[in-house]
This record gives C-alpha cells, sequence and structure tokens, in this order.
C-alpha cells in the first residue's frame, strides 16, 4: 500500500479531485431535545422501517439545500464550515501581527498573500514563465528527465510517482516506491467508458486542457491540437495503470525490483540519473506498483515525438498553478473540476479557499494554534475512553464469533492488542522555519512550500518509520485507520463539540462518534487491512479455511451494495466499496455493544426514553443524522466512479438493514425493506 493510504470514513469533493477530508458530524440536539437527538431533522411522516434515512434526515434535507459553491451539502460540513470560520479568524490575527512570533508570520503572511486578489491579478501569467521557458527549451532526453525531477520536487505529479512508503516486509523502515500516475482525469476508467456522459467529460477535458494553454500563451489552434495530443498522452498512460478497485488489494501493488532490473526494464528513461536528480538518498531495491505501467511509461517516452511529451509537461504545470493565477485560470479550473465534474455553480469564497490553502501548505503551523484556540486536549480524554470501551467490544466479538478458527482468532487479537493510538494532535510539531513566506508571493509561497515537503518525503527513503507522524493536519475533521502502522487516528477537528456532546446521552454518542471509532477498528480486519498483522506488514496470518469464510461472508456485501443504484444508470461498485461497506457495518456493531455495557453498567434500561425515543432507537437515529446530506446528481455520479465510500443514504440504509437489533428497535416487519432477508455481516 503506497504511504498515506489511510482509510478515512469519508471523501469531500473539492478542486480539482477528491481530498481525502473526513467531514462528520454527530448528533446536535436542538434546545427542545433530551436526547441529542435532532428533532427538526426528523421526518415524521416517513417510516423508519422502510426508508430510514428518509426518516431521520427528511427534515433536515428539505431545510438545508446546497449552497451554490458546494457539490453536496450535510450534516458534516457545517462543522466543517465551523472550523474554516475559527481558522479564519486565527489566520486574520497572525496576517496582522506577524511579528509576535515565527508562526504567526508564516500563516498570517501566506493567508495575507492569497488574500492579496489586486496583486495577483496585476502579476498575470508572469509567475509561469520561468518554468514554461525552462520546458521550452528541452532539446535532450536528458533535459526531459531533469524537467521531469524538477516538476516532481515542485509536486507537479508528471508521467508518475516517486515516493517512500513502509516495506511490506519490514513496516518499520521506508523504501523508495515507484507507481503509476500522470492523469489529469481522477482515475484511470475515466478514459475508457464509452457510455454518452463519460464520452462528453473527455470532449470537455480536452476543451478545458485548449483553454488553459491558451491562457499560458499557446495561439488558440496550437492550443486546440497540444490538447489532443495531450490527451493522447495521459490515454497511454491510463491504458497501463492499475483501475481504482483493484488498487485496494495491496498484494498487487508489490514487486520488489532492484536498480538493475528497473534499468532493463525502463531503457528509455534513466532512473538512476533520476534518483540523483531529485536528491534520493541511495538504496539498491525498490518497490514498483505497477510494473504494467512502467512498462508502458517506457514505450511512451522512447516512441513520443519530444515536442508533445514538452506540451504534457507544460499543461500539467499549468493546470498545478491554476490556484495561484489569476481569476481567468481560477474560473476555467472551476469550469471543469467542480461545476462538470461535480456540479457545483458558485466558486467558493476566496477567504475558504485561502484558508484551504495555508492548512494544505503549513498544516501543523496553522493546527498548533488551531489547538491553543480550541482546547483540544478536552476532547482527547473523552475520546479516549470511548475507543477502549469499543476496543473491548472487538475483544469480545472476535472471541464469539463461529466463523473463525481457534488459531486465527488468537492472531486476530493479538493485533487488536497492538493497535495504537494517536488522538489530537502531534506530540512534535513539524518545523517550517527553512521556508520563505512571503506577503506578495502566493505563487512562490506554494512552490516553495511543496519544494520544502518533497525534499522532507523523499529523505525518508531507506530511514524509520516516524510513526508519530501524522497524515492529516489538527484542523482536519477526520478519522483514519492506517494497516502499514496499525493505529487509528483522531485529528483535533473532529475532537469538539458538536462532533461529540456532554449534553447528548449516551445513546446518542455512541451512535455517532461511537459508530466512527468502530468503523475505525475494523478497518484493521475488512478486506484489505486484515492482509496487514500487528506490526503493519504485509503478512498472511490467515488459515485458508478461514481466507475463504471471510471472503464468503465478504461477498455479501459486494453483492448487498452492488444493487444500489444512486443516479440512474449508475450502480455502486460493490468491490470498491467493501472495505467501507465492511467498517460500518462492523463499526456500528461494536458501537451498539458498546453502549448497551454503558448503559447495563449504569443501569439504564434500554426502554428508558427521551424524546419518544427508547435509548436503542436514540442510538440509530444518532447513527443516521451523522449522514443526513444533500449531494448533486454529478458529484454523486464522481463519488460512485472514484470513491470507496458509498453515498450517505446507503450507508444508512445498507447498514441498518443488516442489524436484526434495528428491527426490534422499531418494530418491524419482516417484509420491510429496512430487514435484509440475509443480513450480511463478518464482524
Amino acid at each position: 500500500m503506497p504511504a498515506g493510504s489511510g482509510n478515512p470514513i469519508l471523501k469531500r469533493c473539492t478542486v480539482p479531485f477528491c481530498s481525502a477530508v473526513l467531514l462528520l458530524l454527530p448528533v446536535c440536539g436542538t434546545a427542545q431535545s433530551q436526547s441529542g437527538i435532532d428533532l427538526t431533522a426528523i421526518d415524521k411522516t416517513g417510516d423508519p422501517c422502510n426508508d430510514f434515512y428518509q426518516y431521520a434526515c427528511g427534515g433536515w434535507l428539505k431545510a438545508n439545500p446546497i449552497p451554490p459553491d458546494e457539490a453536496s451539502w450535510g450534516r458534516f460540513d457545517v462543522l466543517f464550515e465551523n472550523n474554516q470560520k475559527i481558522l479564519r479568524s486565527i489566520l486574520e490575527d497572525s496576517a496582522a501581527h506577524q511579528e509576535r512570533s515565527l508562526i504567526d508570520q508564516q500563516v498570517g503572511a501566506f493567508y495575507q498573500s492569497c488574500s492579496n486578489e489586486d496583486f495577483i491579478e496585476k502579476l498575470g501569467s508572469a509567475p509561469l514563465w520561468p518554468e514554461l521557458d525552462r520546458i521550452a527549451a528541452i532539446a535532450t532526453r536528458a533535459d526531459l528527465l531533469a524537467e521531469i525531477a524538477r516538476l516532481h520536487s515542485l509536486q507537479v505529479q508528471v508521467f508518475f510517482s516517486f515516493s517512500p512508503e513502509p516495506d511490506p516486509d519490514n513496516a518499520r523502515r521506508d523504501i523508495a516506491n515507484l507507481d503509476q500516475g500522470g492523469l489529469g482525469l481522477p482515475e484511470k476508467d475515466f478514459y475508457f467508458r464509452t457510455d454518452s456522459h463519460s464520452e462528453d467529460i473527455r470532449k470537455k477535458y480536452v476543451a478545458h486542457i485548449a483553454k488553459m494553454l491558451e491562457l499560458g500563451g499557446v495561439e488558440p489552434s496550437l492550443a486546440a491540437k497540444q490538447a489532443t495530443e495531450v490527451m493522447r498522452i495521459e490515454t497511454a498512460l491510463a491504458k497501463g495503470s492499475l483501475d481504482i478497485t483493484a488498487r485496494r488489494d495491496p498484494k498487487l501493488l508489490v514487486h520488489r525490483t532492484s536498480l538493475a532490473e528497473l534499468a532493463a526494464e525502463s531503457p528509455a528513461f534513466s532512473f538512476p540519473d533520476y534518483f540523483q536528480a531529485i536528491q534520493s538518498p541511495k538504496f539498491s531495491t525498490l518497490n514498483v506498483s505497477v510494473p504494467a505501467f512502467q512498462k508502458a511509461l517506457n514505450d511512451l517516452l522512447a516512441n513520443e515525438p519530444l515536442p508533445h511529451l514538452k506540451d504534457y509537461l507544460a499543461w500539467h504545470y499549468i493546470s498545478a498553478s491554476a490556484r495561484l493565477l489569476p481569476h481567468a485560470f481560477v474560473n476555467e479550473n472551476f469550469e471543469f473540476y467542480s461545476r462538470a465534474l461535480t456540479g457545483a455553480s458558485q466558486i467558493r469564497p476566496r477567504w475558504k479557499r485561502c484558508v484551504s490553502g495555508v492548512d494544505e501548505e503549513l498544516g501543523e503551523a496553522l493546527g498548533r494554534l488551531f489547538v491553543e484556540r480550541t482546547h483540544a486536549e478536552e476532547g482527547k480524554v473523552r475520546t479516549l475512553q470511548m475507543v477502549a470501551a469499543i476496543e473491548e467490544q472487538m475483544k469480545r466479538d472476535i472471541n464469539s464469533i463461529t466463523w473463525m478458527s481457534p488459531v486465527t482468532k488468537k492472531r486476530a487479537l493479538e493485533k487488536l492488542a497492538a493497535v495504537t493510538r494517536k488522538i489530537g494532535y502531534p506530540d512534535h510539531w513539524r518545523d517550517y522555519s527553512s521556508i520563505h513566506i512571503a506577503s506578495e508571493d502566493y505563487f512562490g509561497n506554494w512552490y516553495r512550500a511543496n519544494q520544502f515537503e518533497s525534499h522532507r518525503e523523499i529523505a525518508k527513503i531507506g530511514q524509520p518509520v516516524d510513526r508519530s507522524e501524522w497524515e492529516m493536519t489538527p484542523p482536519t475533521v477526520n478519522a483514519y485507520y492506517e494497516p502499514t502502522e496499525n493505529n487509528i487516528n483522531f485529528p483535533a477537528g473532529i475532537l469538539q463539540p458538536p462532533f461529540y456532546s456532554n449534553d447528548a446521552r449516551d445513546s446518542v454518542n455512541y451512535g455517532a462518534v461511537g459508530a466512527v471509532i468502530g468503523h475505525e477498528l475494523t478497518h484493521g480486519f475488512d478486506d484489505e487491512g486484515r492482509q496487514y498483522d500487528g506490526d503493519g506488514n504485509l503478512k498472511d496470518w490467515w488459515t485458508k479455511n478461514d481466507r475463504d469464510r471471510f471472503t464468503k461472508l465478504s461477498d455479501c456485501f459486494v453483492n448487498e451494495y452492488g444493487g444500489y443504484s444512486p443516479v440512474p444508470g449508475v450502480e455502486l461498485n460493490g468491490r470498491l466499496t467493501l472495505g467501507e461497506n465492511t467498517a460500518d457495518n462492523g463499526g456500528i456493531r461494536l458501537a451498539y455493544l458498546a453502549l448497551l455495557s454503558v448503559l447495563a453498567k449504569k443501569s439504564i434500561p434500554l426502554s428508558q426514553t427521551q424524546d419518544g425515543y427508547t435509548q436503542t432507537q436514540q442510538f440509530f437515529v444518532g447513527f443516521a443524522q451523522v449522514w443526513c446530506e444533500n449531494e448533486r446528481p454529478e458529484a454523486t455520479r464522481l463519488q460512485v466512479q472514484t470513491d470507496p465510500h458509498a453515498p450517505a443514504q446507503f450507508r444508512v440504509d445498507g447498514t441498518v438493514s443488516n442489524m436484526p437489533e434495528f428491527g426490534k428497535a422499531f418494530s418491524c416487519k419482516p417484509t420491510d425493506k429496512m430487514v435484509a432477508a440475509k443480513a450480511c455481516r463478518v464482524w
């Protein structure tokens, strides 16, 4: 598995693609709510036994249309919006008091440079030209190699990717990894689907490339020709790529290769010269994730005329820089990557884009100020208590299941005991002091920060893995499981109201945040996570019979979710979403069992009511209301094609229909839709 590929519970679409941003919102009670349920969100005309999502969320969905600058709008977006406002306040204060500290100077000047639209407009496309001139001057294959390395150091991922990753056989040490890359569309299959919508997206993409090249200074008729060549090059790269579903199997991405073998397989590109140019530490072996892609890349570089390859580099550099440039670039980038792909009708306000930019480039500096402002330490204590309770239920669950043999159970329990927790924020903050940040150089600030991060990452090769490092910044509203480190991670962004409320009943809190904790723990034992041992090594610790039983049980989820159709003509990919569906179903069950234990210790009967709902009904409503979300059809289509997470409705209805406890809680009949004829269950 490539480094940085943990399992967030949700991905939220932004420009240009979907970034791993989990936005979780538990249930916030209104003033009239005793339990913590949002009573105004409930649609009393709905039938919980036949469409629980509509019942729990219908009122909220009706009252909360999607803002024009968003592709979707849900309960989780409200929490994200609140965090954005906190970050904006921090950044405006830092911008006004840059003399206060180095952190204030860096985040304040970065935000100020992004906010100064008049200065950015005045500069026009001039910031692009030094690099575009360098690309235009490429005269030899050696020049091409040097420019590829340079663009990679700027985090412009042309042709392929090169990064550290934990050694599959020794997850405590990073090795070098070559992987596929270099595409401008979200995923391989976007280049090959034959339906009319996909063909239309490809036409719009080629037109977008041409328009961006024009903005970069290319004459219109020539830009159109160059766009066609760029599309042809990307299609060749896509043909050699592994599709998004296949990439979920980590074993398919492990091919240990010596430098001599790599040189023999890639004669058209001197990788040793590239590794030197990118300033990589020396190594003798590396992992080549997708050998078929390397062959396609070699064939392309060997046979493609140099001018076409230069056009490809120019396009990707302009595209990567679009957000840093005048309105014409920003708006054209929005037209394709947001309007065409997600259906958003209006660009996000500048301040939101600037906040996101600082979080992306100087995230731990901004996060340090965020932690101080929000007193995140309080959330750590609450979260750890719930994690301990839910881990105990997982231990009991593993002991009680009947399909797993004693020998595999023993190893599963050993892995569970080895799970570590990172809560809130890093123990040691990243030092950005070497990056020069100027208040009137947004373009330069961005790429200097990119170079800093590229060099920091590349230097990890051959070094011990720093397991204290976070994949996400503290302000991120997210949670994830990292299989190569066997840890669960809850950044500070979620450790505050309304994610978890001291005013809500245990039943609601366990339905909301408890199900999330259970979700992340279950990822360690889904179809992907189960292939890693307790130390994060890619190691088969299952007996063959247990593997076969697990696969058979998992196939139930593949078939169930594969039958859902969120937009006409598009069905969910049950294989792509298998890990998340397994985690959703396992997570809610663990949270439910933990709640039963808590209520028993407090002598609270399940039948006790608040707001007209029993304890178990509150639990399920609390779970469902996390996922209340309106989404544009275009965004739903994109999610189904690129995202391992099912749309919100099916994360609710699919999950509760597999729990007999839900049917009992709401007195559902066996023939009701929320009562699966054959309930799926792994954990």
